[in-house]
């Protein structure tokens, strides 16, 4: 089977960030089967286009058995919301471009993943060009989050793309949602039909985990920190508006006479707001780091005691797993959950860490209070959700039932 994928947020090699399709995509083809992505051209840790990619507009790379093809995302992206427009629409041509000319191979069936949900543009442009099923993967409900971030703002471009959204799920034959809540908004608020629908959640690649736990000191990035005698919470993750890191901020103002210490690792439109911030609090107690290469950013949860997933209060988010929740549960790491809903649900399930009241820093202090007095806690929930996630959340697992459903699509 000829898998065509639409992924602008398709990592690198060594990239940072979500790898939820690096993972599928690799697992399906040593399942036999044939993927091509077409994905932007991910910028470096200071937001600049990679050396590899200066004065092209479309590279074709390999990593291991995917091919990919690179294509141009507007180096303004991160930088305000105009940005971030010409990001998605740079993208939108040159995909749709690379798509129309430069791949040989037939597709048995093309699947995009949203946000952002303009890639269903030339998503189903193909899928009527090819004449083969489209298949929507449904990360994010967009536009509703971008709307509640303020991302999204103008009036006539919201109702565009609630049309675009509406039109996509008609004429999608599979759609695959990341989340029970997601599956319960579209049968009941979209008018989504039931049958079309599938759940494959976010998951863990225990593949590495399990043997980095079983084999990396982690001492050796708290040595190198100078977090020896620490309480290390890690957030792993975007600094966007819809983040919320600013209660981070007043938390660790609030623990100043503690020895707890945030490490907060990423990039986005806020990080260097954030920073700014914390050294007028003159805060001692936050330190930013870099985005890092996926398997390396496992090293740092595994050095940590605690791991933080973090949003902004509002309801559309009471709706979303954190992709960060599982990397922390696979490390054995239990979790400060401040984000309501599902994600509270699945915390609350696994016994795997406390939920937090979103944007309330004197309820995430206490809690955090909690967790120093109680050291015994910390170990028992980091092993409950590494359990719980490995069992119901192991993304070797979730892959070959997507593979199932996709093959069943084409057959």
């Amino acid at each position: 089977m000829n898998i065509l994928l639409i992924h602008q947020y398709f990592l690198e090699e060594d990239g940072a960030g979500g790898s939820r399709f690096n993972e599928m995509a690799e697992i399906w083809t040593l399942e036999g089967h044939n993927v091509t992505v077409l994905a932007g051209m991910m910028p470096d840790v200071n937001g600049k286009k990679l050396a590899c990619y200066k004065n092209k507009k479309i590279v074709f790379r390999k990593q291991g058995l995917v091919k990919v093809y690179r294509c141009h995302v507007n180096e303004a992206y991160n930088k305000n919301y105009f940005g971030r427009v010409l990001g998605y629409f740079s993208f939108l041509f040159y995909s749709f471009w690379a798509g129309l000319f430069m791949i040989k191979d037939n597709p048995d069936l093309i699947l995009f993943t949203s946000p952002p949900i303009m890639l269903g543009i030339p998503a189903f442009l193909f899928s009527r060009i090819k004449k083969v099923p489209l298949v929507f993967e449904v990360r994010d409900l967009w536009p509703e989050s971008a709307i509640d971030t303020g991302v999204l703002k103008n009036k006539y471009l919201i109702k565009l793309m609630f049309m675009l959204e509406n039109i996509l799920y008609k004429k999608s034959k599979l759609i695959c949602v990341l989340t029970p809540a997601f599956k319960n908004v579209l049968i009941n608020n979209k008018k989504v039909d039931p049958s079309k629908i599938i759940y494959i959640p976010n998951g863990s690649d225990f593949k590495i985990t399990d043997q980095m736990i079983s084999s990396y000191d982690p001492f050796e990035i708290r040595n190198k920190r100078k977090a020896e005698d620490k309480f290390v919470i890690v957030y792993v993750g975007a600094h966007g508006l819809a983040n919320g890191l600013h209660q981070i901020l007043d938390t660790a103002e609030l623990l100043q006479d503690t020895n707890v210490v945030f490490w907060l690792i990423g990039k986005g439109m806020k990080r260097n707001e954030l920073i700014n911030d914390a050294q007028k609090k003159g805060l001692k107690n936050i330190e930013f780091i870099d985005p890092i290469p996926k398997p390396e950013i496992f090293k740092y949860i595994l050095s940590a005691d605690m791991g933080t997933s973090v949003l902004t209060n509002n309801n559309t988010f009471k709706t979303v797993y954190s992709n960060k929740t599982f990397d922390y549960m696979s490390c054995k790491k239990p979790v400060l959950l401040a984000i309501d809903g599902i994600s509270r649900v699945l915390i609350e399930e696994a016994d795997a860490g406390v939920f937090i009241e979103p944007e309330n820093p004197k309820d995430f202090e206490k809690k955090i209070r909690f967790y120093l007095n109680n050291p015994d806690l910390v170990k028992r929930q980091g092993l409950n959700g590494y359990l719980y996630a490995k069992e119901k959340f192991d993304r070797k697992k979730l892959a070959k039932s997507y593979l199932e459903y996709l093959q069943e699509l084409v057959t």
